[in-house]
Formats: C-alpha cells, structure tokens, sequence
C-alpha cells in the first residue's frame, strides 16, 4: 500500500502477508512511478504488476489513469518580476553659477541640444549631448573628453572651420565666439563653467526645484530632468543578475493587460539602505528595459508593470507535463507510452523544465504520441 514517510497512507487497503520464499519472486528491472500529485511512488515490476501502490494490482499494460499527447513547441524558463513604467533614472541639474533664475522649462517639457534647459540673469544655460560631465572652464590650450563633447556639439549646431578633437584650439574659440554671439552672450571664446550641462541625449524636464525671481548660487538645486523615452525600471535581488543581461529580450504587462516586448538595455547594481534601525544595507540589481512598441505605453507617464524575463530556451522540441514522468529504479526517466489499447515504457532523456512541463527525447518517441498520467 501507499505509505508517507513509512506510515501507511489513510484510507489504504491493508498490505498482504509476506509470501514465502521461492514464490512470486520479484525480478529484476523495477520502474518507479513518479506520482507528482500525491507525492508517494508505485513500483511497477517487470511480469506487468504493480507493487507497493494504491489499490489492488494491475497489468503494466493496462491503460492508466488518464494520458495526454507529446506535444513539440518552444519551452521557455521565464521568471517575472515588478517593474515602474517611466522615463528612466532621474538627474538633478545644479547651479555652477551665482545669479537669479529668470526662466524655468515646464514639467514634462522636452529640450535638446542646444537649447536653454533654464536661464540664469537672463542668460541661457544651455543643453549638450555627451557623456562627460561638465567640470571646468573651456578655452584654448585644453585637451579633454569635455573639449570633444564641446565641439562635437558645435559642429552639429552648424558652426565650423574647426576639428573635432580633444584640443581646443584657436579655430575651436572662432566657432565658441559665433556660437555665443547668436546666443545673445559676451563673445570671449571661453565656455565658462555653468554654461552648458552635457547629457547623453534630450531631456524631458521631471521635476522643478526653484523658482523664476529665486536666488541661485553654486551647488543649488534647479531642477531634475528624465530621457524622453519611456522605459521600465526593475530592481532584482542580487542573485537573480543572471537574469538581466544587456540585450536580453523580456516581455512587458502594461496596466491595460496589454503585452508589449522590451529589451535590457542598461544593468546596475546598487546598494539600498537597510529598513529599520541598524538594518544592513541590501545588494540590488537595477535594470533598465526599453519598449518596443512605445506608441502601447501612450497616455503613461507612470506605471506599475509585469516584466517576464526568459531565462532560458529551447525551440522546437518535444515536451510533457512533469507530472507524466516515470522515475526508472536503475535510473533516469520514462514514459508510460499508450498504444492500441495497452502500454509500455519507453526510457527518455530530460533537458529543460519549465512552466510544469520538460524537454524529453527518446528512441521511437514522437510528437502527437499519448502517454500516461496520473490521475
């Protein structure tokens, strides 16, 4: 009979008396029956009986409870986890200048390259795309990362006669003092520290940290500013970072049920402060997932999502529930394979498991082909 944990199982018949030696020897060859559902094992011999299980004993060829179909698909190991619809990672954009604000852009407003992402004194700080942070005065004789943003800049603005390299250089002040001059600025060929904020593209104004009229000086606070793309924002614990690898393709649940693909476009691990007094920090992965369709995210400006992650893949290959497999006593799985009226067992070999089912292939096993399950 059944047992849990060498207790007869409630409800069973009892076992019968031990036979004596000599009599209905068991042979060798014993397959084990993975009843999933249960959680207990039937031992099926060789000659076709059962032993050790549920019930009163049948043939080996007998049809079992009940069967399904092998079935040939794409089986994907898929993991989900929350993620926040939005703009992306938040910046906050600092006065390096002394003065008044005179103009602020709207919140959700966008500004590109070139133009003011606010004013100071009624003079423009402008945008330019880069990805070295502004940090000191430009002028002739510096070399630099910053100076290659700056003329890079220049030349899409439409200014010229200069080379775009890491060296400024009198031709790169010419550009600087047409470039001011149309801007409504002292003509010094110098880019003066505060002048210009280098982002990696446009930007869309988040949120407003002063005010028009309000004094500003160096390290105040004037706004913060988002990408104008909408993406989606995950945070993973530490170890599932082998989910979110760069590149990797993911499928999005918008609030609408709507299902959307994105692909991982930046990863990062960040450090959360404890909750709670004297609470450790906490290791987090942070990655940042594009949307493919971004016209399906339209009227979101903020919103909680469903990210799949697919962890793994395996295309076109035969499958069954977990449930169907037989664990073999020497071994390995099988399957209980239904064929005109009766059964056999047919040993597999087992790759991926995912969603309740498992990759099998085996000799004379095919798709469309009925095998047991429990019941």
């Amino acid at each position: 009979m059944a047992t849990i944990d060498g207790k007869a199982e409630p409800g069973s018949p009892p076992s019968r008396p031990r036979r004596r030696r000599g009599r209905g020897r068991v042979v060798a060859g014993l397959l084990i029956v993975l009843a999933v559902a249960g959680g207990g094992f039937v031992a099926v011999n060789s000659a076709g009986l059962l032993k050790g299980g549920t019930g009163p004993t049948r043939p080996a060829g007998a049809l079992p409870p009940a069967t399904t179909a092998v079935t040939r698909q794409t089986l994907n190991d898929t993991r989900d986890a929350d993620g926040e619809l939005g703009y992306g990672p938040v910046t906050t954009a600092v006065s390096r200048k002394p003065g008044t604000i005179t103009w602020l852009p709207d919140s959700g407003a966008q500004i590109t390259r070139g133009r003011s992402l606010y004013r100071v004194d009624n003079q423009p700080v402008m945008l330019m795309y880069g990805d070295t942070p502004a940090y000191r005065d430009l002028k002739v004789g510096l070399e630099g990362k910053d100076v290659e943003n700056l003329e890079r800049n220049l030349k899409k603005l439409g200014y010229d006669g200069f080379t775009v390299d890491d060296e400024y250089t009198y031709d790169t002040a010419e550009a600087v003092k047409e470039w001011q001059e149309d801007r409504g600025l002292d003509e010094t060929g110098v880019v003066e520290l505060g002048r210009v904020v280098f982002a990696p593209g446009k930007v869309r104004a988040e949120s407003l940290e002063a005010e028009e009229g309000q004094p500003t000086a160096p390290g105040q606070k004037v706004l913060t500013y988002t990408g104008t793309s909408k993406v989606v924002t995950v945070e993973l614990e530490a170890e599932d970072q082998r989910m979110a690898k760069k590149g990797a393709k993911v499928e999005v649940t918008l609030p609408v049920g709507k299902n959307v693909r994105g692909k991982v476009t930046e990863v990062a691990t960040v450090v959360k402060p404890g909750e709670g007094q004297n609470a450790e920090p906490e290791t987090r992965v942070e990655a940042l997932v594009s949307i493919g369709d971004s016209k399906a995210a339209k009227g979101l400006d903020k919103a909680a999502v469903d990210v799949t992650f697919t962890t793994s893949q395996r295309e076109n290959v035969l499958t069954v529930p977990v449930a169907a497999l037989v664990a073999l006593r020497e071994g390995g799985y099988g399957l209980q394979v239904v064929e005109g009226g009766r059964s056999r067992y047919v040993k597999v070999e087992t790759g991926l498991f995912a969603g309740g089912r498992v990759e099998v292939s085996g000799d004379g096993l095919t798709e469309g082909m009925s095998v047991g399950m429990p019941k």
